[in-house]
């Protein structure tokens, strides 16, 4: 009970902005005074919080303004892309210290290993702080995942990776503890920690990346399913009429609304030529790039492409909102800034047209407020918040 109070605490501090006094923590918690006097002083001794100034609201004497010590502790975020690797080093309020990118060498488990510790060792390097204060390392990946064995088991766009052991095996490379979890479900905690919305409400994440994959926010929590891995919607159907997929259907989000399909279906749409030399992950990015930037300049049958992509989206983001009833839609991801012009113009209406609620309630659809690296940022905060986030299962006992 004493560890929840104080994570309670913590995030009402975190989640001010400016601070509060303890006056204020006791009306914004419903915990006694002598509770918050209590854990807030074990705050101040251990640093994890700072006394920033006083006061004066009304009468009585100044209150002191308790605020968050960002710099008490940090956390690094990875990303593991197949074309590219992002890494950032944060503090406790979500803040970017450091940032670096690099690229994914190959698909070989060992070299791309090998390459994640470097560039740790350099962000840490680099930012001149204390491993010490280091909480840990989150790694967002694509899924599955084996979350008992810490494993990454055949990803779609990551060849040769079977099984492999990548929690384990990057803790002992770095030495510092490693959490691992999905690119969508870290991209949810990065939303939540970072956003500006209650955490209390509810919203389904669009990751718009490599692949297509969602996670769900209920009531503040992310929902990461039995095995840790909600939120494969590859073989969702969005186009009956569309491409055969590898699982024997048709018009499945994998070959209807990811970043290579959308490329294969400019290039068969003439707006430009089917020259590309392969469809790895690196081609597949520059000439999506290149689609987006002609889209932008007013090319015709270039925005006609994006649009159609925006129609096939909508289908799965209307019948996962209309089985979840969630309060909003937010969508981020790697490839999401280059979509977002297209995709906020085009799908908030297609939204409304499918909705099962539109009679009754809006449903509101937003960029995320982190950004592009919202995978690598939700992958730090990740470990932030198995720290210091309050979770009610805190409090079961062990049978």
């Amino acid at each position: 009970m004493g560890d929840f109070n104080q994570s309670v605490i913590l995030e009402a501090i975190r989640r001010s902005g400016d601070g509060l006094s303890r006056t204020e923590l006791v009306t914004a918690t419903g915990l006694s005074a002598q509770t918050v006097t209590n854990i807030t002083r074990r705050l101040l001794d251990e640093a994890l919080i700072s006394e920033a100034g006083r006061t004066i609201s009304g009468p009585g004497k100044p209150r002191t303004i308790l605020q968050l010590n960002a710099t008490s502790r940090l956390s690094i975020g990875v990303h593991l892309d197949p074309s590219v690797m992002t890494f950032v080093l944060l503090d406790l309020a979500g803040s970017i210290i450091s940032h670096r990118t690099a690229k994914t060498p190959a698909n070989d488990p060992r070299r791309i290993i090998e390459a994640m510790t470097q560039s740790i060792d350099s962000l840490v390097a680099d930012a001149d702080v204390s491993r010490a204060s280091i909480a840990g390392v989150g790694v967002a990946t694509p899924g599955p995942l084996d979350a008992a064995h810490g494993s990454v088991i055949d990803p779609p766009k990551l060849h040769s990776w079977h099984r492999v052991p990548l929690r384990d095996a990057l803790a002992e490379a770095t030495g510092f503890a490693v959490t691992l979890e999905k690119d969508t479900t870290a991209a949810a905690v990065g939303e939540l920690w970072r956003g500006d919305a209650p955490p209390a409400g509810s919203f389904l994440l669009v990751y718009l990346g490599t692949g297509i994959g969602t996670a769900l926010v209920l009531d503040g929590d992310v929902v990461r399913g039995s095995s840790r891995n909600v939120g494969e919607v590859g073989h969702i159907i969005v186009d009956p009429a569309g491409p055969m997929c590898g699982c024997g259907k048709r018009g499945c989000v994998e070959v209807v609304c990811t970043p290579q399909a959308i490329v294969e279906s400019a290039e068969a749409a003439g707006v430009f030529a089917d020259d590309r030399v392969g469809s790895d992950a690196e081609s597949v990015d520059e000439r999506f790039t290149e689609l987006c930037v002609r889209a932008a300049g007013g090319d015709t049958l270039a925005t006609e492409v994006l649009e159609r992509s925006a129609r096939h989206l909508s289908v799965l983001i209307s019948g996962l909102a209309n089985m979840l009833d969630v309060d909003r839609i937010v969508v981020g991801g790697p490839f999401w800034s280059r979509l977002e012009q297209v995709y906020l113009r085009r799908l908030p209406g297609l939204l409304e047209a499918q909705s099962a609620t539109r009679v009754v309630r809006d449903l509101p659809l937003s960029g995320t407020v982190v950004g592009d690296d919202v995978a690598a940022v939700g992958a730090g905060c990740v470990v932030l918040d198995e720290v210091l986030s309050p979770r009610a299962s805190a409090l079961f006992l062990d049978s």
